[in-house]
């Protein structure tokens, strides 16, 4: 039975699994986007979203907390320094887990978990794709009601003063 198992093992001891999700979370932090499994990246965006939140409020008692996590000075300085102000307005989601197909030597499941506001791809196509606002009901359109008001008058000449000529 599965009685309250919060998380994946992964099949290791405490220690290395703590070991491996630090690593891994060091290098998500150094390289904005990594390649692993599915089940290791599940674990480790359990494992690094409450970091990157503590990295909101920068403080010594957080950077310690977190430093007590990443075990890395520069992976503490660059996610307080660099992470936390592209996703200080973000409310959670801080990562993204793209599934990539599967490893050819053991049928692996595998994909790239990356940290959202770092890609700069979608971040373009986001911009460029900006849709106007659909509304479920048909409704009337803005052009087809006021026909008889958006159509001008016939314009009217207006004469240009003619010069007076002596005769």
């Amino acid at each position: 039975m599965r009685h309250n198992k919060k998380f994946n093992h992964l099949g290791r001891t405490s220690a290395h699994r703590k070991a491996m999700l630090s690593n891994m979370a060091n290098s998500l932090i150094f390289h904005k986007r990594i390649t692993t499994t599915v089940a290791k990246a599940k674990a480790l965006r359990i494992y690094v979203e409450p970091l990157i939140t503590k990295a909101k409020d920068d403080s010594t008692h957080s950077r310690r907390v977190v430093f007590e996590y990443l075990k890395s000075k520069t992976a503490v300085s660059m996610l307080f320094r660099d992470v936390a102000e592209k996703v200080a307005d973000r409310p959670g989601g801080y990562t993204r887990i793209l599934k990539t197909g599967t490893r050819l030597g053991d049928n692996a499941e595998m994909c790239i978990i990356e940290l959202v506001d770092f890609n700069e791809n979608m971040l373009a196509a986001k911009e460029s794709k900006a849709k106007p606002a659909k509304s479920r009901r048909g409704g009337k359109k803005k052009a087809d009601a006021p026909k008889a008001a958006a159509a001008p008058a016939a314009p009217v000449a207006e004469e240009a003063p003619e010069a007076k000529t002596e005769e």
